[in-house]
């Protein structure tokens, strides 16, 4: 048997660790196993090689991806997602294994559509899949800003300040809800909550009433630009406001206890699920433990969002 693996769309900390698994799993169970590089755009150009023991050695502690990643336009194209398919069955690939957000799985899925048998990999920091409670990088990421806010909160008491901390995320407000929490932020400003800006505005004021040197707001990236936010907290509070983008240094980094052991078992399960002629899947993580959804049913399902976690938050941040 051979079977093929990519990474796509954004890097995720914890790649590496889930392709290691895969690759590792695969030849325990005697299996072939070709990497294709920079994703999607990889496949159609033909940008593949077999994998090995040795491939994936020292890579388990590495941030960013071994087969490197990619968006391809011209695959998102019937003709494309065709070629693809052409390629695979040119090489003789029976089986690919797809590490990736929303848009490696819908990749996926318009391939399986095609015949081809696949198995997805929730890899993306933003935390944005509904099939799974956590996906690979996410917790890396959040620890990543978790250090940011530790750092900015230093300059930010000993200016009087408060610090807008604009985090990634798009549509999905988990890396700001989570760090926020975790950092003890006094206000979060996530897309899936009306966003109260005098209300916020009148919280950190209260705040400051009572004693409070400083205060930090978590923005996630779907709600707007932490610039703009800084300029109408500064106007309503009269308080100096400055703002920190954290940027792709969540993206980056050694990825956490947390994510190495997900990428391990999602990619040991990955292989698991073609040797018992179970593909066609996701690999995810739900209470707990670990199983696989069936791909289309899995990209239809809808992200629920921790109401419970943003009340803690905001009691606990008075």
């Amino acid at each position: 048997m051979r079977i093929g693996v990519l990474t796509s769309g954004g890097d995720a900390p914890g790649m590496n660790a889930a392709i290691r698994a895969v690759v590792r799993t695969a030849i325990f169970n005697k299996i072939e196993v070709y990497g294709i590089n920079r994703g999607y755009a990889g496949l159609l150009e033909k940008d593949i090689s077999p994998l090995n023991v040795y491939s994936v050695a020292d890579i388990l502690q590495r941030g960013g991806t071994i087969l490197r990643t990619s968006r391809s336009d011209f695959f998102a194209t019937e003709a494309g997602v065709k070629q693809g398919a052409a390629v695979l069955e040119e090489y003789g690939i029976e089986h690919l294994i797809i590490i990736g957000g929303d848009g490696s799985l819908m990749g996926a899925l318009a391939l399986q559509k095609l015949g081809v048998s696949v198995i997805g990999i929730p890899g993306t920091i933003d935390n944005d899949l509904g099939c799974s409670d956590y996906t690979i990088g996410f917790d890396t990421a959040v620890t990543t800003a978790l250090d940011a806010i530790s750092k900015i909160r230093d300059t930010t008491y000993s200016h009087n300040r408060i610090n807008v901390v604009q985090v990634m995320g798009r549509k999905c407000g988990d890396i700001a809800l989570f760090s926020g929490l975790a950092g003890g932020a006094e206000a979060l400003i996530l897309p899936e909550v009306e966003t109260d800006l005098d209300g916020i505005c009148r919280r950190l004021l209260i705040g400051k009433d009572r004693g409070k040197l400083h205060s930090i707001v978590m923005l996630a990236e779907g709600c707007g630009n932490y610039r703009d936010y800084c300029v109408k907290i500064e106007e309503l509070t009269q308080v100096t406001t400055k703002g920190t983008n954290l940027g792709y240094i969540q993206r980056g980094g050694s990825p956490s206890n947390m994510d190495r052991n997900l990428a391990c078992f999602m990619g040991y399960n990955a292989i698991q699920a073609i040797v018992k002629k179970e593909t066609g899947s996701v690999m995810v993580q739900r209470l707990g433990g670990y199983l696989g959804i069936p791909l289309e049913e899995a990209i239809q399902m809808k992200k629920i969002f921790r109401q419970d976690i943003y009340d803690i938050a905001m009691v606990l941040s008075i």
